[in-house]
């Protein structure tokens, strides 16, 4: 039962953010600065982009989300850096977040437990919407999307 304060059966929100990229921009801005593009996305995330034909709408998705995932926290650009937050797939199953350094410190101290990502993209906009939520249960166990 909801009591006021976010809390439902032992969860509480502990932020929401969403994000959107257009694409063209981002190109614009990896045409002009190349060296960007590893300021601003693991080596994992590049590599995932680069499989497809056009890598562009893959990055602009996973840049949506690490913006929205400082929305989430409650931060603004700067707090950390972009690589600190890195979207991961296992196998087929859907995108989730693993935070590194700052990005990790900062969600350990805002108590967030637990990860919601969603990811879409046409050929023109890319956006992200981030869930982040403390779950009662998972404390003392793994910390999803923490890194180890």
């Amino acid at each position: 039962m909801d009591t006021g304060t976010g809390t439902f059966g032992g969860c509480r929100l502990v932020g929401i953010g969403v994000d959107a990229v257009e694409v063209t921009r981002l190109r614009e801005l990896l045409a002009r600065r190349p060296s960007m593009a590893e300021r601003l996305f693991t080596e994992s995330e590049l590599a995932y982009a680069t499989r497809a034909t056009d890598p562009i709408p893959r990055m602009a998705t996973r840049f949506a989300a690490k913006e929205a995932t400082m929305k989430a926290l409650g931060v603004g650009l700067g707090a950390f850096r972009f690589t600190d937050v890195e979207v991961v797939r296992i196998g087929l199953g859907a995108p989730t977040l693993l935070l590194h350094h700052a990005a990790d410190d900062l969600a350990r101290r805002s108590e967030v437990t637990d990860w919601h990502l969603s990811l879409t993209h046409t050929d023109q906009m890319a956006m992200a919407f981030v869930v982040a939520e403390y779950v009662a249960l998972a404390r003392g166990s793994a910390r999803a999307g923490a890194a180890s």
